[in-house]
């Protein structure tokens, strides 16, 4: 049997190896990931407007922020245009829908539909 040999790391400590002889994925805070989230911390999560669902499980959400200028003191508002993955495609337009950061599903597709916050009247 091989003996393994422990290298330490910047913080001191020898990395516990897995299965596969490699070392655990941690993330920014120095801990594994839980469920649910990702190598590199918390996934995003934003809520915003669905402006299209033309396309076959895919919407179309517009997020604003509000951004407060430096100098000026004047609230710029931001408009973004992400594209989403809508798997029952049950989303309509008007909708207010949260949308969660995912592994990239298309050319331009990299969220998720997480939930239907209000549905339009």
């Amino acid at each position: 049997m091989e003996e393994v040999k422990s290298v330490e790391n910047a913080r001191g400590t020898a990395p516990v190896e897995n299965a596969r002889g490699t070392a655990p994925v941690e993330n920014a805070r120095g801990t594994a990931p839980e469920q649910g989230q990702s190598a590199t911390g918390v996934q995003k999560v934003l809520q915003g407007r669905v402006v299209s669902n033309k396309m076959q499980k895919t919407i179309v959400v517009e997020i604003h922020q509000r951004k407060l200028h430096r100098l000026y003191k004047k609230y710029l508002t931001r408009t973004k245009r992400l594209k989403a993955h809508d798997e029952k495609n049950e989303c309509g337009i008007g909708d207010t829908v949260r949308v969660v950061e995912t592994r990239p599903l298309s050319k331009e597709k990299r969220w998720r539909l997480l939930e239907i916050v209000e549905k339009a009247r």
